[in-house]
């Protein structure tokens, strides 16, 4: 097993060790981090939510299927992307897979370059997606910051509204909405009104 010194992973679960072996050397020849699990039920044994990277998952074993285990890390709502490696009579498996949502699909024995470059697309991809979870959720951390009128405030204001529309909507003077609005910017960190509507779609 390769060292775990890169905050993603590539997952390879397959009950054939001669599969697991050539794959980490192929990854490791890559510089790519990765750990191999014997069974699906291994993998999700281990699964705690904060694994990055991606698998490269065998659609047949003992046990608990890939595509059985495709669905339930759909259903505690993994975003870990999905390579499934199939033998040659498991081309209809490995379709409806993808309808489920994996990324792609390999043939056995794969084509190493190929291989190689999926792999590269998947992490790509889930950096993405991390990304975008991490703008996401401290977005909703700030906004949760605010008070109950400042998060009026933000509101309205990041739906277009001028101070003058706000203070008649809520009720309150246009004075404090200024005092609310400069209250919101500060705790959001939003030097303007664009970086203040940016955090209101990221937050949702």
């Amino acid at each position: 097993m390769n060292t775990e010194n890169s905050q993603q992973l590539v997952y390879v679960i397959d009950d054939d060790e001669a599969v697991r072996d050539s794959m980490g050397m192929l990854l490791e020849s890559a510089d790519l981090a990765y750990r191999c699990f014997s069974s699906a039920d291994s993998f999700f044994d281990a699964h705690d939510g904060n694994q990055r990277g991606c698998l490269v998952l065998d659609i047949r074993m003992p046990g608990m299927t890939g595509l059985e285990l495709q669905q339930k890390l759909a259903q505690i709502g993994s975003s870990l992307p999905i390579i499934f490696i199939t033998g040659h009579g498991d081309v209809p498996m490995a379709v409806e897979a993808m309808r489920q949502g994996a990324l792609d699909f390999l043939r056995k024995p794969v084509n190493e370059e190929n291989f190689l470059e999926r792999i590269i697309h998947a992490l790509d991809q889930e950096s993405g997606s991390w990304h975008q979870k991490l703008d996401r959720d401290q977005a909703q951390q700030r906004i949760e910051s605010l008070t109950e009128r400042e998060r009026e405030v933000f509101l309205l204001v990041a739906e277009g509204l001028a101070n003058k529309a706000v203070a008649s909507q809520l009720g309150i003077s246009e004075r404090t909405v200024e005092v609310h609005r400069a209250q919101v910017m500060k705790k959001l960190e939003a030097r303007t009104l664009a970086q203040l509507v940016r955090i209101h779609l990221q937050s949702e």
